[in-house]
């Protein structure tokens, strides 16, 4: 299959994929803790099959977190990066409530686990330029697919000088 009929949705083809980083609040060293780093990579992939999106590729450093993910259209990058901060952090405290006490300590509802900050990017199967280029070229594009799509050929080409006169002549000869 192509890259298009893996991506094809009821109304459309298309595909989103973003490069996320967040980091831990005041970026203490939670994830030196192997036990933990480990916890938080089964939290991420189950956040991605809760919510319905893929991680292509995901790194828990010590005090930051690096996830590429392709997402459906119709979810945001924001969203979605709200989505795997905000499940990771409550499944965390549930599971891991003592050794998390050690970074931060205050009482349920007031504790957080990530800082505010996040960085997303985009992440094509392009690169920018192609993109320009096909946006200025669009035309020409189209134009192949209008030609190549015709049963018959036209009367004539694009850009060759054409007498109309004489080819409403032609064209009215053949009926």
């Amino acid at each position: 299959m192509s890259i298009y009929q893996d991506h094809a949705y009821k109304h459309g083809i298309g595909w989103s994929t973003w490069h996320f980083q967040w980091v831990t609040k005041y970026r203490y060293n939670v994830f030196a803790d192997v036990k933990l780093q480990k916890l938080c990579e089964i939290l991420l992939y189950e956040a991605a099959k809760r919510f319905r999106f893929c991680i292509e590729e995901l790194e828990v450093a010590p005090n930051h977190v690096h996830v590429i993910a392709t997402l459906r259209p119709s979810v945001g990058p924001s969203q979605v990066i709200g989505l795997m901060k905000g499940y990771t952090a409550r499944m965390l405290f549930i599971i891991e409530e003592q050794k998390l006490k050690k970074f931060y300590w205050r009482e349920k509802g007031k504790r957080q686990l990530w800082g505010d900050g996040k960085f997303i990017a985009s992440v094509g199967h392009i690169t920018l330029e192609k993109a320009k280029e096909y946006v200025v070229n669009h035309e020409t594009h189209h134009a192949k697919d209008f030609i190549t799509s015709q049963k018959e050929s036209p009367p004539f080409m694009v850009g060759e000088d054409v007498n109309y006169f004489i080819l409403c002549k032609k064209l009215a000869r053949k009926k």
